[in-house]
């Protein structure tokens, strides 16, 4: 029962958040550099590389909303593991959705 609720909340998530995927990109940019490039710049923990295109390929596949959803909620992947938020729990999920996006663009 655990299970196919968290399955449940996991594929409403994207709807949740699909209000807050127009983030703007210069804040997206922002956040990056402050808090997210010390792990996806160099690759820390299994971190997909900001602009390494094959290691973006099958995540930019599931859509921008559903990577948002899971960099604000966390998860723990097959290569790594993404704390919530990317362990700051200060961001608001604008500013982690604003940052997802700004990663994806520069990696497709």
């Amino acid at each position: 029962m655990n299970k196919f609720l968290i399955l449940v909340l996991m594929l409403a998530l994207p709807f949740v958040f699909s209000s807050t995927v127009a983030a703007d990109t210069a804040q997206g940019q922002g956040v990056y550099m402050n808090f997210c490039a010390p792990c996806h710049a160099s690759g820390v923990a299994g971190a997909p590389k900001t602009g390494d295109k094959a290691a973006w390929q099958e995540r930019i596949g599931k859509g921008e909303e559903a990577m948002a959803a899971l960099a604000i909620k966390g998860f723990q992947g097959s290569s790594g593991f993404m704390p919530a938020k990317g362990g700051n729990s200060a961001l608001t999920d604008e500013e982690v959705t604003s940052a997802t996006i700004y990663m994806v663009e520069q990696s497709k």
